[in-house]
């Protein structure tokens, strides 16, 4: 492989949504050289690449940002930063007015004003999203972008000081140098069987090309991660997986069984509730569930096709290929595999309020950064140029050179290899049976036990044992080997949480059998550090704040 160095004062893993801003307010905020390298295109990557239709985090008039810290931290449980959501929810304005000056439409009504879709949500025209942050970023003269390379590993030596990674057209090696890392990667799906496997396992809610590669990075460097066992299982349209939030929200949609009968209100309404309350349902014979439409002005209908063909528009092709829109028929729900997204639960690294990571050097943000939902880039940008006034080195040493040639060698013995046993795709397969079986997936409705986490730990580490022989033809090829290996380590850490927090706190996104019922002593977080390859779990204090500190 070809040796390709590249030194900048910052490096951002991640060109989504999380990254493309973080590089647009460091490019225009600094002096400061970056570097953003993505595995893909940065006008159609992560999460949000195919668009969306609301921005979900807003503070409309009569609503301060105290108010949704309290809303986001009751729908954890409590198991919330709220010292970070209350920093995030003070800037939410601010970014959606800076969002508009650059580009996205923004709906408004007859007096101007933006119009709402609840008290913290706000309508947009959003399919452009990305292509106008990736705009945003080549305009900046010292931003360099790095297009089709993979990072797979952090450079560190006591101190994070870059990364590695191979690109998947030139087939090069690349050692990113850098004084400060960003991970930016989102979270991680695919670690479960899809709704939709064999022929259609991209067709899931969260971007299946977010694979945890930033936790499973940081997880082998030692980096603190926080509460992966609040899983986030979606509650979405049946087979497209398209988003519920425009239905219920939009159209004020309510949740009914097969029967009629709304029972959303029999369980709960925060997000976990909602999704359980439908699991139940089902289970007691009452499915299948939908959201009730039927009913609503052609004015709605009309709206609801333009909302969906700006974030899933597989949902509106399928109203008008049968021939029954939401007007005359209601749209069935279900459930989705759970996933691991700092967005919306808490999953991610370990942040202090700088976003800084428990790794000197190494921050993170959007769904990569843990502790509460809803992430902030801008604050992380900033963090990142009050760090570097006081460091300033990029470190070259003989042991970061051993390093890098140990990496390059790594990709070169799986690009070299003719022996492997079995296909990405094949260890991939095994690891979603596992978990799925064992671990609280779809087949269980969600439902976990110590004996079946204790199996799902052992057959997920004997898979993990199955990557350094895997057969690898390609860069393409050696791009989901690492995908892979990415998601087994992520599940692994995902195991060992579930298995720590010995109670039942979020019904649906983590329902242990063994422990039905809240616990007091667990009004706390799991975190845990991989050390030697064991998993060590901390339990860490909530952080409270009051009315008067707001």
């Amino acid at each position: 492989m070809e040796h390709k160095i590249i030194n900048s004062d910052v490096l951002i893993i991640g060109g989504g949504t999380a990254g493309c801003y973080a590089a647009i307010c460091l490019g225009e905020r600094s002096g400061l050289s970056v570097a953003v390298a993505d595995k893909a295109d940065i006008r159609r990557s992560g999460c949000l690449a195919a668009g969306v239709n609301a921005l979900n985090a807003y503070i409309t008039d009569g609503h301060k940002p105290i108010d949704y810290v309290k809303y986001a931290s009751k729908d954890a449980d409590g198991i919330a930063r709220e010292d970070l959501l209350l920093d995030i929810s003070e800037r939410f304005n601010a970014v959606t007015a800076d969002m508009e000056r650059r580009g996205l439409t923004i709906l408004k009504d007859s007096s101007g004003k933006y119009i709402s879709r609840g008290w913290r949500n706000i309508k947009i025209n959003g399919e452009n999203i990305k292509p106008i942050l990736a705009r945003e970023v080549r305009k900046q003269k010292n931003i360099a972008v790095y297009e089709h390379v993979n990072i797979t590993d952090l450079r560190t030596d006591g101190r994070v000081r870059g990364a590695y990674g191979f690109g998947i057209n030139d087939g090069a090696f690349y050692e990113f140098r850098a004084r400060a890392v960003l991970v930016a990667t989102g979270g991680a799906s695919g670690i479960y069987r899809p709704n939709n496997p064999e022929n259609l396992p991209h067709q899931m809610w969260y971007c299946p090309f977010n694979t945890g590669a930033g936790y499973c990075m940081g997880i082998l460097a030692g980096a603190e991660m926080t509460a992966f066992e609040m899983r986030f299982i979606a509650l979405r349209c049946k087979d497209t997986i398209a988003p519920t939030g425009t239905l219920a929200q939009g159209a004020g949609a309510r949740q009914v069984n097969s029967k009629g009968e709304i029972y959303e209100d029999r369980y709960g309404l925060t997000t976990s509730q909602r999704l359980w309350g439908t699991v139940a349902e089902n289970r007691n014979g009452c499915g299948p569930c939908y959201l009730r439409t039927t009913g609503i002005t052609a004015d709605q209908e009309e709206s609801l096709y333009r909302a969906y063909l700006n974030m899933s528009p597989v949902q509106t092709l399928k109203w008008i290929d049968s021939g029954y829109g939401p007007s005359v028929r209601d749209v069935e729900i279900d459930g989705t595999e759970p996933y691991i997204v700092g967005g919306h639960t808490a999953g991610g690294y370990w942040v202090d309020r700088e976003r800084r990571t428990t790794l000197e050097g190494l921050f993170a943000a959007g769904d990569a950064a843990g502790g509460s939902p809803q992430k902030y880039v801008e604050i992380a940008a900033e963090g990142i140029i009050r760090y570097l006034q006081e460091y300033s080195e990029y470190g070259d040493s003989e042991r970061l050179n051993s390093q890098a040639e140990a990496k390059k060698a790594e990709y070169e013995h799986h690009i070299n290899s003719t022996s492997g046993t079995y296909t990405p795709h094949q260890i991939e397969t095994a690891m979603q049976k596992v978990m799925d079986e064992y671990a609280g997936g779809i087949r269980t409705d969600y439902i976990y036990n110590e004996n079946g986490l204790k199996l799902a730990d052992e057959k997920i580490l004997g898979l993990t044992e199955l990557i350094q022989p895997a057969e690898v033809s390609d860069t393409d090829d050696l791009l989901a080997l690492y995908e892979v290996r990415e998601r087994l380590i992520v599940a692994r850490v995902l195991i060992a949480h579930l298995m720590a927090r010995k109670e039942t706190r979020w019904r649906g996104f983590q329902e242990n059998a063994d422990y039905p019922e809240k616990k007091r002593e667990y009004e706390c977080f799991i975190n845990s550090v991989m050390r030697d390859g064991k998993i060590q779990i901390i339990r860490k204090n909530l952080v409270h704040i009051g009315d008067d500190q707001a």
